[in-house]
């Protein structure tokens, strides 16, 4: 894999849950990590199986291995956020990972 091609700057958000002042839970993000990836579009195959479940926004995000990523994270990129749906660990490796996130409002 080519560095160089790591050149958009995400964020890693991840959930936590704190109480305003009457007791109610309050769902947050904060930054859990700041990390350089190679981000692309789906296309041919992966692109037309996307948007038959109406998941046309997935974006494949591509960073080195984070071992503390799971699926209840969210992305931000470019002022967008991201559900992370699926991440795959390259070739079993632990160098790099592939996530593949779909797009959604900027509120959750």
């Amino acid at each position: 894999m080519n560095i160089g091609e790591f050149r958009h700057l995400i964020t890693i958000k991840k959930q936590i849950v704190e109480q305003d002042i009457n007791g109610f839970e309050i769902k947050k993000y904060d930054i859990h990590a700041t990390l350089w990836a190679k981000v692309s579009n789906l296309h041919g195959k992966e692109f037309f199986e996307a948007a038959a479940i109406q998941k046309e926004k997935t974006v494949k995000f591509t960073i080195r291995s984070v071992k503390t990523l799971d699926e209840t994270m969210k992305i931000e990129f470019q002022g967008k956020l991201y559900d992370i749906i699926f991440i795959d660990n390259i070739k079993y490796e632990n160098k790099y990972m592939e996530i593949k996130a779909i797009e959604v409002s900027i509120s959750g």
